[in-house]
C-alpha cells in the first residue's frame, strides 16, 4: 500500500509494505527512514487542518499511539496522511554555506551569499494569505452535480467564484459560480471566454456586492497518471491556477478542486479541496520562469522551470507541484442568492421558456425574490444596458426591495416571447420601449409617470 505523506515541504510517498499488519510506529520509522524526520518530532494526523497556521494552538487529532494498526483507520492505496515537524526538523538539511569567494563578471568578488541571493529558492508557503474559503452549498452543489450526472466526471469542468472578501478577517465567501463557455478535456478545461459575457457577470457582481474571488475545477477520474505517484493538483492545473490568480488582482485569491474518491467498496465520495498558489508559484509565473509548453509525455506531477531554481535543498529544472499549493480551511453557507434558473453555457442552449417556468415556479414569493438568482440575471442582462440597467436592477436585488414595475414588465414580456410566438423585432421594439422609458423615469408601457419624470409621446400608442 502506498500512503502520501504531506507536509509543508511537500508530498513524499511511502510504500507500506504489509498494511494488515502495519502499525502506526511502523509508519513512523518508514517516515523517519525516507523523510528523514525523527520520530519525536513527528506529528501525524488523518486531518489537513495539522498543516494549517491555527493547528499550532489547537491541532486536530492525532496518530499519537505506535501500537494502533493502519487497517484500524481505514487507509486505502494512496491515502493522504498529514504530516507536521518544527522548521528544520530533517536531518538531511543542505550543509550551510562555505565563507569562500568566487570571482564574478568583470572581475567582481562575489561571495557564497551573493551567489544563494541570486538563486530563485522554491519553498513551501507556511500560510495561505486567505484564512478561510466558504462555499455557498446550492451553488457548490449545482456544479458538482452537473459534473457527477451529465459528465460523470469524465471531463473537466471550470468556473469562476464570486463572492466577497471580508477585510479584517481575510475571509472568502463564495456566492455563486459563473461558468464560461469552455472545451473540457481528461486533462485540461480550456476556456473560451467571451469578453462581452464576463462583462455582464462583473457589472452584475459588483451590483450586488460581490466580485470575482476565484477559480474552481473539477478533476476527471481517467485524467493523466504519474509514474512517479499520485499528486494533487498537475502542471497544466497548476500553469492555469497561476495565470489566474495572478490576473485576479486580490490576496485572497482561491483555487478550488472538485473531485471524486472511489472507495474499496466502489462507492465514491465528491470531495471540494481549496489551495492557494504561493506567492513564489505566481511571481515565478509572471516572470516567465515556467516552461508552458507541455508535452503529452512529461510527468504530470512535477512543473518544468525555463531556468534553474532550487527546492528542497537542491538545484533543480523540475519542482513537485505540491511546493506551490497552500491549503486554505474550506466550510460552507447559505448565500443570499437562489440557484434555481438553469447555468449558462452548458450543453443545452437556455430557452426563454426557462424563464417563464422558472418565474411561475415561484408565484408564491414576491417579484424580487423570484428573481435572486445570478443565472437568471445573466440571461436577462443580454437585453440590458450594463451601465444604467443593471446596476438598477441589481441593487433591487442587493437590498431586496420592490423592483419597478418597467423592469418587471420588460422580464415578463422576455418570458413569454416564446409562448406566444411574438414577432421577434416588434418584441425587440417593446423592451426599447421599456428601457427607455425607465431610463427616463417612465414605467414602460403603462402611461404612468415614476417621480419627476414626464409621459413621452410613444406611451399614447
Amino acid at each position: 500500500m502506498i500512503l502520501r505523506i504531506r507536509s509543508r515541504d511537500g508530498t513524499d510517498r511511502i510504500t507500506v509494505p504489509d498494511p494488515a499488519t502495519a502499525t502506526v510506529g511502523d509508519l513512523q520509522r518508514l517516515i523517519a527512514t525516507r523523510v528523514t524526520v525523527p520520530i519525536p518530532l513527528q506529528r501525524l494526523s488523518l486531518d489537513p487542518a495539522l498543516l494549517l497556521p491555527a493547528a499550532a494552538v489547537s491541532p486536530p487529532p492525532l496518530l499519537s499511539d505506535p501500537a494502533v494498526r493502519l487497517a484500524s483507520l481505514r487507509l486505502a492505496n494512496g491515502s493522504f496522511v498529514y504530516l507536521s515537524y518544527p522548521l528544520n526538523a530533517r536531518s538531511s538539511q543542505p550543509p550551510p554555506p562555505k565563507a569562500l569567494s568566487l570571482a564574478g563578471s568583470f572581475g567582481k568578488k562575489m561571495t557564497m551569499d551573493d551567489l544563494i541571493a541570486r538563486q530563485i529558492r522554491v519553498t513551501r508557503q507556511e500560510a495561505p494569505l486567505c484564512a478561510a474559503a466558504s462555499f455557498d452549498r446550492d451553488a457548490a452543489n449545482a456544479f458538482q452535480l452537473y459534473v457527477a450526472e451529465s459528465l460523470a466526471f469524465a471531463s473537466k469542468r471550470a468556473g469562476f467564484l464570486y463572492g466577497r472578501v471580508v477585510a479584517n478577517t481575510k475571509e472568502v465567501f463564495v456566492d455563486f459560480i459563473y461558468e464560461p463557455p469552455q472545451v473540457g478535456t481528461e486533462d485540461v478545461a480550456q476556456l473560451m471566454r467571451d469578453a462581452d459575457e464576463e462583462a455582464r457577470v462583473d457589472a452584475i457582481a459588483e451590483g450586488l456586492g460581490m466580485r470575482r474571488v476565484g477559480l474552481v475545477f473539477t478533476q476527471a477520474v481517467g485524467r493523466k497518471t504519474s509514474e512517479t505517484g499520485v499528486y494533487t493538483m498537475s502542471n497544466l492545473e497548476v500553469l492555469q491556477a497561476a495565470e489566474l490568480q495572478a490576473e485576479g488582482g486580490i490576496p485572497e485569491w482561491v483555487t478550488a478542486i472538485v473531485k471524486l474518491e472511489v472507495g474499496d467498496d466502489g462507492s465514491g465520495d465528491v470531495h471540494f479541496e481549496a489551495f492557494q498558489m504561493s506567492e513564489i508559484c505566481v511571481k515565478l509565473f509572471r516572470d516567465g520562469v515556467f516552461e508552458t509548453n507541455v508535452g503529452d509525455k512529461e510527468d504530470p506531477r512535477l512543473s518544468k522551470m525555463r531556468k534553474e531554481v532550487v527546492a528542497g535543498g537542491k538545484d533543480t529544472m523540475e519542482v513537485d507541484n505540491d511546493f506551490f499549493l497552500v491549503p486554505v480551511k474550506i466550510s460552507d453557507h447559505q448565500g443570499p442568492l437562489s440557484t434555481g434558473f438553469p447555468v449558462e453555457n452548458r450543453r443545452s442552449h437556455i430557452a426563454m421558456s426557462a424563464l417563464r417556468s422558472h418565474l411561475d415556479r415561484a408565484k408564491h414569493l414576491s417579484f424580487v425574490k423570484r428573481i435572486t438568482d445570478f443565472h437568471l440575471l445573466l440571461q436577462v442582462a443580454v437585453y440590458l444596458d450594463i451601465r444604467a440597467d443593471v446596476p438598477a436592477l441589481t441593487a433591487c436585488i442587493k437590498n431586496q426591495s420592490v423592483v419597478p414595475e418597467g423592469y418587471q414588465l420588460l422580464i415578463e414580456s422576455l418570458a413569454v416571447v416564446e409562448m406566444v410566438h411574438r414577432d421577434y423585432i416588434g418584441s425587440v421594439v417593446e423592451h426599447e420601449k421599456i428601457l427607455r422609458g425607465l431610463r427616463l423615469g417612465v414605467v414602460g408601457g403603462s402611461g404612468q409617470s415614476m417621480p419627476g419624470g414626464d409621459i413621452m409621446p410613444w406611451e399614447h400608442g
